[in-house]
């Protein structure tokens, strides 16, 4: 078995520009998946550089406000909403608010910076 905490996952800042701990990475443990799951925080007035990924991705909202960007779309996101982003999709989020934005991101298969790219 497996548990991790949230305060235990190393905080670093991610291509994109949020703040990331990595929860569950096949590439970094030696786990059956296939996917990677990762906590990000978006501080309050701030916005993800726009960036694109070879894989899917999903968020699930956790806590905060914001606006999500998918290629030429925009709405509005809260907690307890997912956000399917398909593979190539330019995509970013926006935190307009004076709270912290916080996320879990899924990327299947498993996120690798090369099939990152920043815009």
């Amino acid at each position: 078995m497996l548990i991790k905490k949230l305060a235990e996952c190393e905080e670093f800042i991610a291509g994109d520009g949020c703040i990331l701990r990595e929860y569950l990475h096949p590439g970094k443990e030696n786990l059956a998946l296939r996917y990677s799951l990762a906590h990000a925080t978006v501080s309050s007035g701030q916005t993800t550089q726009a960036h694109i990924l070879k894989t899917c991705e999903v968020y699930y909202i956790l806590e905060g406000r914001g606006i999500m960007h998918v290629n030429e779309a925009s709405r509005d996101v809260s907690p307890g909403d997912i956000i399917y982003i398909p593979p190539q999709a330019t995509q970013y989020i926006e935190n307009p608010t004076d709270t912290a934005l916080k996320f879990l991101c899924i990327v299947d298969p498993a996120w690798r910076s090369e099939d990152e790219k920043i815009l």
